[in-house]
């Protein structure tokens, strides 16, 4: 692979300087990052093949096992209406539409989570740090946020489509 390609990869996924920097200054050293999570009374824990049986082999992949779907794969990209969108995993409600933008990287995008909804931690699956974010509810991966979004929280959550179950608002 070029450098040019690597470059364009990166840039696709979000990191750049303000991507790095976003996620903290902590070492590779640390690899077992600590998590942070809201305290829940609702939490979702099933057996590996329980959620197998739950989950499409995709949502399983990225839910379960941290995958990435492809760019501009979702359907959800395309989303306008208004409503909410809820972990595929567990149904916790994680973003409103009014929260939702178009970042131009190809995966469903939002600047603000609802509250208590999200937990995170650091990544290091391409050796630089990013900060993933995961369900509160069921520990489902959804993606990762990075330092260059739009107003109000400055903030892009990168969110896998798949990984999302969109609920229209009633009229």
């Amino acid at each position: 692979m070029t450098r040019r390609h690597w470059m364009k990869l990166l840039r696709t996924w979000g990191l750049g300087a303000s991507a790095a920097g976003a996620a903290g200054s902590t070492s590779l050293a640390a690899s077992a990052a600590p998590t942070t999570t809201p305290a829940r009374s609702d939490r979702v824990q099933l057996t590996e093949a329980e959620w197998r049986q739950r989950l499409s082999a995709a949502q399983f992949n990225v839910l379960r096992e941290e995958g990435t779907e492809r760019p501009h794969s979702s359907p959800l990209n395309a989303e306008k209406r208004t409503g909410t969108y809820q972990c595929a995993g567990c149904a916790l409600p994680l973003f409103s539409s009014s929260a939702k933008y178009d970042s131009g990287t190809g995966w469903p995008s939002f600047h603000t989570p609802l509250p208590q909804a999200l937990g995170t931690r650091t990544d290091y699956k391409l050796l630089l740090p990013r900060t993933e974010y995961h369900c509160a509810r069921c520990g489902g991966h959804q993606g990762h946020v990075f330092s260059d979004g739009p107003r109000p929280s400055g903030q892009r959550y990168c969110n896998n489509g798949v990984a999302l179950r969109f609920v229209l608002e009633a009229s």
